[in-house]
């Protein structure tokens, strides 16, 4: 077998072993190094020279990525991650040397020896355990919003107790991850706050009471689509509603700040309808 082709079918970058078992001989292997088509990774691993850098850091470290890393990969919603999340075995000495943060666990599904990026549900398990709870939520959310988990599968699995807990908890019908965080932060009020309502042919993001509209602006809200939320805010405005629209910036830097605007409306009873 071709040993490129065979490589490119492993996202660029293989265990020798696993190259052996497809058909690529020894000869082969050398002869491709040799020519500089294949790079030695570290021992018992090859591949492309245009790997994926963070996958060859990650067979060069014995780690595999994991937690927020993979669910970044997978364009999942996540707050910024500032390191790579890598997962090791119990006791893998070889890991200690990783760049990063490393998360010693046996996983909750086997991993492929051959891969490099851990399943999402393991990285799900270790997402409940790193992260702040309001954030994991957001994560767990998007994964299942976007069918990247089946949580049939999750419930009879034997998740530790914080996994467990995301799982009864999130719900796939949040549109972006910063809806998630402020229903959980709103949870308490003692008044119903319904997410994703159709009102005068627009999707609001969430209703509070019967006129209280709260639109939440992602950290790319511009141009066109701007604009049209902003007139449908007046059209919201002249029927009745009365809508408070917030930043990315604000909820997740600024929230005293954006609770305090709600409760103000709240108060006036701008929530309910006369």
């Amino acid at each position: 077998m071709d040993v490129v082709r065979a490589l490119t079918a492993r996202n660029g970058i293989a265990r020798v072993v696993t190259m052996r078992r497809a058909g690529v001989t020894e000869h082969a292997l050398r002869q491709a190094v040799r020519a500089g088509a294949v790079v030695s990774v570290c021992r018992g691993w090859v591949g492309l020279p245009g790997a994926d850098p963070m996958l060859v850091a990650a067979a060069k470290r014995g780690v595999v990525l994991s937690c927020v890393t993979v669910a970044a990969r997978k364009d999942l919603w996540v707050t910024a991650v500032s390191r790579p999340h890598l997962a090791a075995p119990p006791k893998s000495g070889h890991a200690k040397d990783a760049r990063g943060v490393v998360h010693w666990s046996r996983p909750i599904f086997p991993r492929d020896p051959d891969l490099l990026e851990d399943s999402i549900e393991n990285a799900l398990v270790l997402v409940a355990r790193c992260q702040p709870y309001e954030d994991a939520l957001a994560t767990w959310e998007s994964a299942m919003r976007a069918g990247a988990v089946d949580p049939d599968v999750l419930e009879r699995a034997p998740l530790p107790p914080a996994a467990r807990r995301l799982l009864g908890d999130a719900r796939p019908f949040a549109d972006a991850g910063t809806e998630t965080i402020f229903r959980t932060r709103m949870a308490w009020l003692d008044l119903p706050i319904t997410p994703q309502v159709w009102i005068i042919g627009h999707r609001v993001d969430f209703l509070i009471g019967e006129r209280l509209v709260v639109q939440i602006d992602g950290g790319h809200h511009v141009g066109p689509q701007r604009t049209s939320d902003i007139a449908h805010d007046v059209e919201l405005m002249l029927r009745g509603y009365h809508v408070i629209r917030i930043g990315y910036d604000q909820l997740m830097n600024h929230w005293a700040d954006v609770q305090s605007l709600i409760l103000a409306a709240i108060a006036q009873r701008l929530h309910l309808a006369r």
